[in-house]
């Protein structure tokens, strides 16, 4: 059977804010909603059927289960047009782009939209298994005097909410205390991790000055840029941070990794005929794409590393090296994770040691995240994805021609590499 080329034709996001900013009051629906609203108006999707709608939260209300569906039943798209909710953490909209994508090859559609958002801010907050219990007995209840009986039972601890903590269950640690023990193992310095923040501070900064992101980020709810960005920022007070997981001889900082953030993205993939038929432009392709998982609960350190394993088999696939690309988009969770990342690649040893035959290559830093990264963005966990396919994929098209690299890691110890082309 042949394939039909999958096209990324178009992109929208809000501007990205830390946690508790200017999206404060704002939930998983107040997000997306504009992300996809700026699409519909820069493309003319206004009363269009597409083939389908694709994307998701990492962190959802329970009432929210059919997001993705909800959120587009309030756009101005043809109501007709289907939708659903996919969730694989930090790779949610990646993986939203490979699903659509995957059904355009196959022809099962012509046209899609994949996205991701991320209200930090407006996060549930669980309760207590003593509670819960109580409350649901309390429901039941009749007469005022059960309710009351019922309520009472708990303690007055089990009335606390339990906040977002972002733990690894199978392991009790945060992100940042994997990725600690990662900068430890494989030897990554706080001077090298201060770098790589500083450049994608420096990158973001050019990329606003040049215009890049006028056509690109639809404003919301007062905001107009990304708000995680720092324009003052400089070595000198970057080496100034004091370490934020490990307190006493930590690398990590608030300055070299991503802070909690609210943001949405989205994508609109197609075939080459509809975006020909609709008068829409082609910016690039997407023509190969691996998703890897790896074990992190014995080996601590190697939790944000599935790309490793991503980026060997999808290369192998296109019979290409790292070394054959015009561009890199890797996403910065932590600078120590994409430094260990690419050490791994690079060195021969390090390489056979997860199995590989031997190291992918040296990614040239100067084509590296180009336009910033996340350290400058920031990251709202399943809107990440969406930034920087429609950033790679309108680098590549402002070229002209040309091939790009990207790599994400997730939670739960897995990672989506892609390969953009035009």
């Amino acid at each position: 059977m042949e394939t039909k080329k999958v096209a990324i034709v178009g992109y929208s996001r809000i501007p990205f804010a830390r946690m508790n900013t200017a999206y404060t009051d704002k939930g998983n629906q107040d997000l997306l909603l504009p992300a996809l609203n700026g699409l519909i108006d820069r493309y003319n999707l206004k009363g269009k059927l597409l083939g389908e709608v694709a994307g998701g939260a990492t962190i959802k209300h329970i009432s929210e289960s059919n997001l993705i569906r909800e959120t587009v039943m309030n756009t101005s798209l043809d109501p007709a047009t289907p939708a659903c909710d996919l969730q694989q953490a930090c790779d949610t909209g990646i993986e939203a782009a490979v699903y659509i994508g995957n059904k355009i090859a196959l022809g099962q559609i012509e046209s899609g939209i994949a996205c991701g958002v991320e209200a930090m801010s407006n996060i549930p907050f669980e309760s207590s298994p003593r509670l819960r219990k109580a409350l649901l007995k309390a429901n039941k209840e009749k007469s005022v005097f059960g309710k009351i009986k019922q309520l009472l039972s708990p303690k007055l601890k089990d009335w606390m909410p339990i906040p977002y903590k972002g733990q690894e269950p199978k392991t009790g640690l945060v992100m940042g205390g994997h990725t600690e023990i990662t900068a430890k193992y494989y030897q990554i310095s706080r001077e090298d991790q201060d770098e790589l923040a500083f450049k994608s501070h420096l990158n973001m900064a050019k990329a606003y000055d040049e215009g890049f992101f006028d056509d690109m980020i639809t404003p919301a709810y007062g905001l107009d840029k990304d708000n995680n960005l720092r324009r003052d920022t400089s070595l000198e007070k970057l080496a100034t941070l004091k370490p934020a997981f490990d307190k006493q001889n930590g690398t990590l900082t608030a300055g070299n990794s991503t802070p909690f953030t609210d943001g949405a993205s989205a994508v609109l993939l197609a075939s080459e005929e509809w975006a020909k038929a609709n008068n829409l432009p082609i910016l690039a392709y997407i023509t190969f794409s691996e998703i890897a998982g790896i074990e992190y609960v014995e080996n601590k350190q190697n939790l944000l590393l599935a790309p490793v394993f991503a980026a060997d088999r999808m290369l192998k696939k296109a019979g290409m090296s790292l070394e054959d690309f015009d561009y890199y988009e890797i996403h910065e969770a932590f600078a120590a994770q994409v430094l260990a990342t690419l050490k791994i690649w690079e060195n021969d040893d390090l390489a056979k040691k997860f199995g590989l035959e031997k190291a992918l290559g040296k990614i040239d830093r100067n084509k590296l995240n180009v336009k910033g990264g996340s350290l400058a963005v920031a990251h709202p966990f399943a809107a990440t994805g969406g930034r920087i396919i429609g950033t790679l994929a309108k680098i590549l098209n402002e070229k002209g021609s040309g091939k790009g690299f990207i790599s994400i890691c997730a939670a739960r110890g897995q990672g989506v590499t892609m390969i953009l082309e035009k």
